[in-house]
């Protein structure tokens, strides 16, 4: 295994490619870590929020701690992805999870938690997940050559749920025999682990961006996004599609009250997105590239509505666990189609802007949902919250496919049409003096 190309040229589909890359590898690897680490303690988190509250809203509060900060910090932290190394920010950013992880597990220990400290830590986590997203989704193009970039963001999705997966699973396993100090401690291991994989990451294509920071570069970003339809369109889409139907922060709820499993089958329930999102990324490995990603998305949409409405509904545990396994297969592709839109059709000294953007739009699908579904919920009642959010999922579909009929034709664009692309907008941005003289020198 090298950081090579070679291979990846002859134009039939290979599955395995990605792995051939051992930067990609080791990139999988720390992902994988980091992310069974970060959604077990997302999961501890929530089921200890409502543990001391019994609360719904409060709940929904935690999406919003973790929002706020990400929502302001977004535009600057894409800006500092496309100025410094990639792979620096994020060893720096992994020391925030980790420290949460350490801070709860002693205080949990001690019986000196509080709301007031993790929604504190929270926010301290938020601050730097604004910072590691953009530089993460930018990264991922210089670890692998572009003609096998649609294939490694399926291999990259499929092994980063298996961590979504194991995560809460562990978290409820944990908290029902030995209590959530053991999923706390274990992250702090995981964390470290996930920071000393990613130390041996090396960037192997593209040059390094070094775009100056400053309010003209930020904004720069935004622009590219907002002029270019399809690219809002799905990335807002998408946003309110899991804005309305994303369920996640009721599950205590579900597990507790209305399907009555306690905290080891609240773990399985919340594993059971991830455990659909990873066969479907599987899936999208093995078989060639998916070109009408457009369609692809809209009708993904339509399926995640749907079964959102049925898992609302339901009172039967196997059938839940069924339809939320959906939920995670439906979702995750348009995660795949939307992500990989993104980065082609994005310059790499924009990429980290871009997907500051992008951030933006996936911060407020997971913690904005959060507070609808947390403030809905307490107004009325859970299964009300989740069964309206699919009908409001399914009327954001109809009014986006009317607005932006583009979507539906659009198709991603071959490898080498995607590095035409980029080789033109390259040199159209060269030739614009005042850009150029936003470059560091």
């Amino acid at each position: 295994m090298s950081d090579s190309a070679e291979g990846d040229q002859s134009g039939r589909h290979d599955p395995l490619a990605p792995l051939r890359h051992r930067s990609f590898v080791l990139f999988v690897a720390s992902r994988a870590i980091l992310t069974t680490a970060q959604s077990s303690l997302q999961a501890a988190i929530l089921w200890q929020v409502y543990d001391i509250s019994n609360s719904a809203l409060q709940l929904g509060l935690i999406g919003l701690a973790r929002f706020v900060p990400s929502l302001l910090l977004s535009p600057f932290a894409g800006a500092v992805a496309d100025r410094y190394d990639r792979r620096t920010i994020l060893m720096i950013s992994h020391l925030s999870p980790l420290a949460a992880s350490a801070v709860l597990f002693f205080t949990t220990l001690s019986g000196s938690v509080n709301l007031s400290m993790i929604y504190g830590l929270m926010i301290a986590f938020a601050i730097t997940s604004s910072f590691e997203y953009p530089a993460r989704q930018s990264l991922i193009t210089q670890l692998v050559p572009p003609q096998i970039f649609p294939n490694s963001v399926s291999f990259n999705s499929a092994i980063q749920q298996l961590g979504f997966i194991i995560g809460p699973a562990f978290a409820g396993v944990a908290i029902g025999v030995a209590g959530i100090e053991l999923a706390y401690g274990v992250n702090v291991v995981l964390v470290a682990g996930a920071i000393v994989t990613l130390a041996f990451v090396r960037a192997q294509y593209g040059t390094a961006p070094r775009v100056a920071i400053s309010l003209k570069t930020v904004a720069e970003g935004v622009r590219f996004v907002f002029h270019h339809q399809i690219l809002l369109s799905a990335m807002a889409l998408d946003m309110f599609a899991v804005i309305f139907g994303g369920a996640q922060a009721l599950l205590p709820i579900y597990a507790e009250e209305i399907l009555g499993v306690g905290p080891a089958g609240y773990g399985l329930l919340s594993s059971m997105q991830a455990a659909g999102a990873v066969v479907t990324s599987f899936l999208l490995v093995l078989l060639p590239p998916v070109r009408n990603s457009g369609r692809a998305l809209i009708l993904a949409v339509a399926a995640y509505g749907l079964v959102t409405i049925g898992f609302g509904l339901s009172r039967s545990f196997p059938l839940s666990l069924a339809l939320y396994w959906l939920v995670g297969a439906t979702d995750q592709v348009s995660v795949v189609m939307r992500q990989t839109t993104i980065q082609l059709a994005t310059p790499n000294d924009l990429r980290g802007r871009v997907s500051s953007v992008n951030q933006v739009f996936v911060g407020a699908s997971t913690h904005v949902g959060a507070i609808e579904k947390g403030t809905v919920a307490a107004a009325t009642n859970a299964t009300f919250a989740v069964t309206t959010g699919g009908l409001a999922a399914l009327a954001v579909l109809a009014f986006v496919v009317a607005k932006a009929p583009a979507l539906w034709r659009y198709r991603i664009p071959t490898a080498q049409e995607a590095m035409e692309a980029e080789e033109k907008a390259a040199a159209s941005r060269a030739a614009q003096p005042e850009v150029a003289q936003q470059k560091a020198q």
